[in-house]
């Protein structure tokens, strides 16, 4: 799996797909959908029916805190 550039995260529209978040995150689709399902995932996941939406603000957050100083 390869990991999302900087480009294509600045790119993300609000919300996301768990799949483009996971990519993000380096996280399998399987394993992101678990996080999701037992409110663990790391960043706000929106349910809507049966899907997910994984806000991209938190999700840009979350990787801009990991990328240190």
């Amino acid at each position: 799996m390869e990991l999302m550039s900087r480009e294509e995260l600045a790119t993300l529209p609000t919300t996301t797909t768990i799949e483009t978040a996971a990519r993000a995150l380096g996280l399998g689709r399987t394993r992101a959908y678990q996080l999701a399902r037992e409110n663990r995932f790391p960043c706000k996941v929106i349910r809507i029916g049966t899907t997910y939406r994984v806000v991209t603000a938190d999700l840009r957050r979350l990787i801009s805190s990991n990328d240190g100083p």
